[in-house]
C-alpha cells in the first residue's frame, strides 16, 4: 500500500513529502493522520533540526480531497466537525514545534493544500508553482489558518482579494511577500539548519504574539524567553566560541 505521506532524514533535516501525486496530493483523512504522525515525529527526533515540507510529482496540494467524501454524505456533512478533526488538530501541532518548518512549493497550492504552507514559517516555491484560495467558488470560508496567516503575511486588503480565489504565479507571490523566494532553498536550509534552539522557537512564539499583545506584555514574553534561552546549551557553546575568538 501507498503511502499518503513519505518521510526521510537527512543531514538534520526532516523532509515531509505529501503523496498522492495522482490526485495533485489531495488530502484525504488517511493523510491527515500520516501528516501529524510524521511532524510528530520530526518534533520529538533530537536529530532533526529542521523540516521541510513539500509534495511529490508536480504539486504542493490541490486541497481538500472532496472526493474522498461520500456522495451521500454531502447533505449532512459537517464542515466544522471535520476542520477540528483535522487540520485543526495538525496545525495546533505545527504552531508547538520549536524547530523551523520550510515550505517548498514544488507546483499548485490551491485550497487547504496553500492554507498549510502559509503555517509554515518559511515558503519558497518552483518557478512554476501557483497559488490560490478557491473556497468561495465552491461556496465555502478560507480555512486551516488561512484567515489567521494571510493577512499577517499580505495585509488584509490583499489577503481578502486572495480570498476571492484569484489565482497567482510565483512572482507576484514573491512581490507581495506570501513566499519568501522562488526556487529550491538549498543554501538556505544549510543555514537554517544551525538554527539555535530553543531560542529560535522562542523568538517565533514573541513574534507571532507581538501581533496582537500590547508592548508591556511581549517585553515580559522576552524577559522570560531570554531566561531560558540564556540557560540553554546553544548559547553557552555559542558564547564560548564567542570568547575563544576574540582571545
Amino acid at each position: 500500500m501507498t503511502k499518503s505521506v513519505l518521510y526521510s532524514v537527512d543531514n538534520k533535516t526532516a523532509t515531509i513529502s505529501m503523496n498522492r501525486p495522482e490526485v495533485k496530493n489531495a488530502i484525504n483523512k488517511e493523510m491527515h493522520e500520516q501528516l501529524y504522525d510524521a511532524f510528530s515525529k520530526a518534533n520529538e527526533d533530537p536529530a532533526v533540526n529542521i523540516i521541510l515540507f513539500t509534495g511529490t510529482g508536480d504539486a504542493f496540494s490541490s486541497g481538500a480531497d472532496l472526493k474522498s467524501i461520500p456522495v451521500e454524505s454531502f447533505a449532512s456533512f459537517d464542515h466544522g466537525e471535520y476542520l477540528e478533526e483535522t487540520y485543526n488538530r495538525l496545525l495546533y501541532l505545527m504552531d508547538r514545534i520549536e524547530k523551523p518548518i520550510v515550505a517548498y512549493i514544488n507546483g499548485i497550492a490551491v485550497g487547504a493544500g496553500l492554507s498549510l504552507a502559509l503555517a509554515c514559517d518559511f515558503r519558497y516555491a518552483d518557478p512554476k508553482a501557483d497559488f490560490a484560495l478557491s473556497f468561495l467558488k465552491i461556496g465555502l470560508v478560507p480555512d486551516a489558518g488561512a484567515s489567521y496567516f494571510l493577512p499577517r503575511l499580505v495585509g488584509l486588503a490583499k489577503a481578502i482579494e486572495l480570498g476571492t480565489g484569484i489565482t497567482i504565479d510565483s512572482e507576484e507571490a514573491k512581490r507581495i511577500g506570501l513566499i519568501n523566494g522562488i526556487g529550491y532553498p538549498a543554501s538556505f536550509l544549510a543555514q537554517l539548519v544551525h538554527a539555535p534552539l530553543p531560542a529560535y522557537g522562542l523568538m517565533k512564539k514573541n513574534m507571532k504574539a507581538g501581533f496582537e499583545a500590547p508592548l508591556e506584555d511581549i517585553l515580559e514574553k522576552e524577559v522570560k524567553a531570554q531566561r531560558i534561552a540564556g540557560k540553554s546549551r546553544a548559547h553557552q557553546k555559542a558564547l564560548q566560541a564567542f570568547l575563544q575568538r576574540s582571545k
